[in-house]
């Protein structure tokens, strides 16, 4: 989808971090954009911020663990703004522990949310898209989606299951006149889950690396101009690791260490009483 300008776009997990910088950046390109979230002042704040772009932009409050809100959303979005062109499924959770340690709750909350959330949202919005023959959806996975890192099992577990719907919804709908991208981001510096563990005194190295959070959203407009499968954004170069670890998986598991992978997700977990 080339031209942005006066499409509308729905961008869930719209009232902070990298949900919030995606929504700025379409308003930027010209798009229309609700936001969705359980934050009802921070969706307000950035709905203004939007406006104030030039553009139209609402904000539908709703808690996408719950079937009712999630059935709601497309159909209060589009009732809000029109027919929707865009659909960014971002809102995510994370947390880190020792596998073992995890509630049955947690493991079942992280998938209704992360994956399933995605799934039916797009599920909801893609017959509409055919229908008007234009459409982008776009879901943010998570490097961690390509190498499961350690102490983040569900996570990792369901930022997989994104880049294997992209896959599918891709081949499916190859000539089709609607898209599907997944973003892979590494550790977010700015805003989200990686700067609060900034905030808590631990951080990535250099070899790890860091990105930021407007080149994330930068590279979500890029990803629907062009119609790209799948953009990894990290501040390091991973894509031979990740060719390597799919030609010796056991070779990259005795890197992650060396690396510092594995220890900096220990004391994260270690932090909120869950290493082991």
């Amino acid at each position: 989808m080339r031209e942005l300008r006066g499409r509308n776009a729905l961008v869930t997990g719209g009232s902070g971090g990298i949900g919030a910088y995606i929504a700025r950046a379409l308003a930027r390109a010209g798009s229309n954009v609700v936001i969705s979230g359980r934050r009802e002042e921070a969706l307000a704040s950035v709905v203004a911020e939007l406006r104030q772009l030039g553009v139209a932009a609402e904000a539908v409050p709703g808690d996408l663990y719950e079937r009712a809100h999630l059935d709601a959303l497309i159909e209060r979005s589009e009732a809000a703004l029109g027919p929707l062109d865009v659909l960014v499924n971002n809102a995510g959770v994370e947390h880190a522990a020792a596998f073992t340690r995890y509630t049955r709750d947690e493991l079942t909350s992280m998938i209704d949310l992360n994956l399933t959330a995605p799934l039916l949202l797009t599920h909801a919005v893609l017959p509409g898209m055919l229908e008007r023959g234009r459409g982008h959806v776009v879901f943010i996975a998570s490097v961690a989606g390509k190498l499961g890192p350690p102490y983040q099992a569900p996570y990792a577990a369901t930022k997989a299951g994104l880049i294997g719907i992209t896959q599918s919804l891709r081949s499916q709908y190859l000539h089709a006149p609607v898209g599907f991208s997944v973003i892979c981001p590494g550790f977010v510096a700015g805003e989200g889950m990686y700067q609060r563990i900034v905030e808590q005194g631990m951080s990535s190295n250099r070899l790890m690396g860091t990105t930021t959070i407007e080149k994330v959203a930068d590279k979500v407009i890029d990803a629907i101009r062009r119609d790209l499968p799948e953009v990894i954004e990290s501040g390091t170069p991973l894509r031979p690791i990740l060719a390597l670890g799919q030609l010796s998986p056991r070779l990259v598991e005795r890197v992650a260490p060396r690396i510092g992978v594995t220890e900096l997700f220990r004391r994260v977990a270690a932090s909120r009483g869950r290493a082991g």
